[in-house]
């Protein structure tokens, strides 16, 4: 989710509860576009850290430390002539704009009390920090925007200040039915499209969820919107804003191996995988499970480029033993008239160019043949059963190939999925284990000394069920053959790559709920994954065989139900 306006609200109620007349007590800037203010309340030091940068514009309390530059930017001593030891007066936000206004009274060198306002912008590339004085006139800024840069509006010293565009969305907080529905109706698009960029402070995730609480579906066009359901999302957004209204913030991480999003509201439909009792808490590990996402991509990039290569080759390759195959179907045919011309090429004329003939496989219909008039009846036969002799051989090799080809893209698609699904540098050892078996790569001492670690993922039903899931097939076959008891149940997405799940009885009768959800589990984790419903197989995991030399992860089985699952896991519990 976005650092909406939505989010500025929870930062705005936890700086008020925090701030108010505290006492600033440094203020660095270790960045180009950072601050880092550190206050002191009745009830102790609170390090602030706003930041400015363009691809991460953010705000909260923080416990670490960071270090001054040896030399302060200019604008970092205009802030500690005009705010050092001075106090909180108020914490604001203009509506639900992503801005927020710290007013801090300070005594100026004339010994007079005044006022001065510290206001961060929380805008993309847009964003920025302010200072501005009683009048609204700026005294300087963290990044000076020239009118050569900005048409719209200048951050210089001496400037009026104001929020560009603010006039352009409707304010949630002075809201009425008719404003918002003209607004809406004027947009040509998608209706979550047209609330987001309708309404102040509203980010996409936050303008599906008024959806779903409306019960409309997010895609359709603003055009097909009948009045009533109009009406809902209306009264969707009211809910919401009168929520911010009230502090009544639920801080949530919502997670899953494609998505990372938090927010300050409670989804409705969705459960988080992780709660905080503040905004900073939530913010804090959001950018940290974030960082550690980035960091893993980074790592499997060149194992995600590898595969992808590879893959690619095998499907070309595909592309041609099918076609090579394709191009043999008529070889029985050529069998048949080799048969005839040596059955009735007795009666063939000197140099015809075709002969008609019964067919004895096909209750003796007529069947014309071509000749080669420069050919006997026996040598055109010979003719035909070497040309198929020569398909039947292709159609052999092909067949074959084709299998082994389809057994390399199964291997390498479940190897792309467990990549989609790693977690930790552990689970890509793994993976760099499995490539290094099937020929891929070479593993390195390290990656055998680290595969021990990788973990399977262990969900706990809603029943108390455990359910455990492989994130690649070293894990699938732990998970099968070493956690799977004979009596428990095995998941599998059917007919493609996925991940093996296993849903353990302990003995007990396992209720339909349990079923659904561990299904749920499988099809969220293979291929289709992104898809609302998948087909899953489902059997005793005594069912399970391996085959010998067969690849890791590779199992069959022939006695199995099925079951369409969706694929929304967010109400299971992680362990």
């Amino acid at each position: 989710m976005a650092f909406d306006g939505y989010t500025i609200a929870a930062v705005r109620h936890e700086l008020e509860d925090k701030l108010i007349r505290a006492r600033v007590l440094k203020i660095i800037q270790p960045e180009p576009d950072e601050l880092y203010i550190t206050f002191k309340n009745d009830e102790g030091t609170l390090r602030l850290d706003i930041s400015a940068n363009p691809s991460l514009p953010l705000i909260f309390f923080t416990e670490e430390r960071k270090e001054a530059p040896k030399e302060a930017p200019s604008f970092c001593m205009l802030l500690r002539k005009h705010l050092q030891n001075g106090r909180v007066l108020s914490v604001t936000q203009p509506g639900m704009e992503r801005v927020l206004d710290i007013e801090i009274e300070h005594m100026d060198e004339m010994g007079d009390m005044t006022s001065r306002h510290l206001v961060a912008e929380f805008m993309g590339k847009h964003s920025n920090i302010i200072l501005v004085n009683d009048e609204k006139i700026v005294l300087d800024s963290i990044k000076r925007i020239p009118g050569q840069v900005s048409s719209v509006r200048e951050v210089l010293p001496g400037r009026q200040y104001f929020i560009p565009g603010a006039d352009e969305k409707i304010d949630p907080y002075e809201l009425t039915f008719n404003a918002f529905r003209k607004k809406i109706e004027a947009f040509p698009g998608e209706i979550y499209k047209a609330l987001y960029l309708s309404v102040t402070g509203l980010s996409p995730m936050l303008a599906n969820e008024v959806c779903e609480r409306a019960e409309v579906d997010a895609d359709t066009d603003v055009s097909a919107v009948a009045y009533d359901s109009m009406a809902d999302l209306f009264n969707s957004l009211l809910e919401i804003t009168l929520e911010v209204k009230k502090n009544d913030f639920k801080y949530g991480i919502y997670s899953d191996f494609e998505k990372l999003e938090f927010s300050v509201i409670a989804l409705k439909h969705r459960k988080p995988s992780e709660t905080f009792d503040c905004v900073s808490e939530l913010i804090t590990e959001y950018y940290r499970e974030k960082d550690q996402r980035n960091r893993m991509s980074q790592k499997s990039s060149d194992l995600r480029k590898l595969v992808s290569t590879y893959l690619d080759r095998a499907y070309k390759k595909r592309g041609v033993q099918e076609k090579d195959i394709k191009k043999t179907e008529n070889r029985e045919k050529y069998r048949v008239y080799g048969e005839l011309l040596q059955a009735y090429g007795y009666n063939t004329e000197p140099e015809a160019k075709e002969i008609t003939v019964g067919n004895y496989y096909d209750d003796n219909r007529p069947v014309t043949i071509p000749l080669d008039p420069d050919l006997s009846p026996q040598e055109n036969a010979s003719a035909y059963f070497k040309k198929y002799n020569k398909l039947k051989r292709t159609f052999e090799a092909a067949t074959l190939q084709l299998k082994e080809t389809n057994d390399e893209i199964r291997n390498l698609e479940s190897v792309a999925g467990a990549l989609e699904f790693s977690e930790t540098e552990d689970d890509l050892s793994q993976i760099k284990m499995e490539l290094a078996e099937l020929g891929y790569i070479k593993a390195s001492g390290n990656d055998k000394k680290k595969q021990v670690a990788s973990v399977p993922l262990k969900f706990i039903s809603s029943d108390g069920f455990e359910i455990y899931v492989g994130k690649n097939n070293y894990q699938n076959e732990e998970v099968t053959f070493k956690i799977g008891a004979p009596d428990d149940w095995w998941f599998h997405a059917k007919n493609i790559p996925g991940s093996h799940v296993i849903l353990k009885s302990g003995g007990k009768d396992v209720p339909d709920r349990a079923f659904e959800e561990a299904a749920a589990v499988a099809g969220h984790f293979s291929k289709a994954g992104g898809q609302k419903k998948v087909e899953v197989d489902y059997t005793l995991r005594k069912e399970i065989k391996k085959p010998p030399g067969g690849a890791p992860g590779f199992v069959i089985y022939h006695t199995n139900y099925s079951m369409m699952a969706g694929t929304d896991i967010s109400g299971l519990h992680k362990v």
